[in-house]
């Protein structure tokens, strides 16, 4: 009988981060089928605008203040969502604790000023196309930063748990931190349909 050759892999981290994790790509996965959605978002209302002799159509340009804070406080949040992705990569538990305090103030402060927003449109979603795209523009990034929010909030709570002893959790803290920066990316080119298109 032949003797099989074994491999000892007891030294191997029970999970790994980044690409290394399933969780990183079930994440960039989710991340593109939501692209797709945006970007299919963006051409109906760009087709729109081709087909009405004016555009808006039927209302007055949109209020350039609701939407130009939100994207002032998106893009600020930027900056502790890319310190508690390195705390989360060196496995800082006090960094990571307190970056998630942060980013769940980031998270809710555009949520605050979003309703806001669908005021400053000047019209209502059933008023025409131009109200129910541009409302349903608006209402498809909301899902997506309160989706962050609620995950967000929930790791926040298991960092302070025993639960933060888990290698797995940083992982989680990473993968939450390339959501955001996802949920700031995709609002930028729906900003400037919203807002800036309109005014060319």
């Amino acid at each position: 009988m032949k003797a099989r050759a074994t491999i000892d892999l007891s030294e191997l981290p029970g999970h790994g981060t980044g690409a290394a994790s399933p969780t990183w790509w079930g994440t960039a996965s989710f991340m593109l089928i939501e692209g797709t959605g945006f970007a299919l978002a963006v051409m109906v209302y760009l087709y729109l605008m081709s087909l009405a002799p004016t555009w808006p159509l039927e209302a007055p340009l949109p209020d350039l203040l609701p939407g130009t804070l939100l994207t002032l406080a998106l893009l600020a949040s930027v900056i502790p969502n890319i310190w508690i992705a390195r705390a989360a990569q060196q496995r800082n538990l006090r960094q990571a604790r307190i970056g998630l305090i942060m980013m769940s103030i980031a998270g809710v402060l555009p949520l605050a000023i979003r309703p806001f927003e669908f005021t400053a449109m000047q019209i209502k979603w059933d008023g025409n196309a131009y109200g129910s795209v541009t409302w349903f523009l608006l209402g498809l990034h909301t899902t997506h930063i309160l989706t962050d929010l609620v995950d967000t909030l929930v790791l926040a709570c298991l960092m302070f748990t025993r639960h933060a002893d888990n290698p797995r959790r940083y992982g989680d803290v990473a993968d939450n931190a390339m959501y955001w920066n996802f949920v700031v990316l995709t609002w930028l080119p729906i900003y400037g349909c919203l807002y800036w298109v309109p005014r060319l």
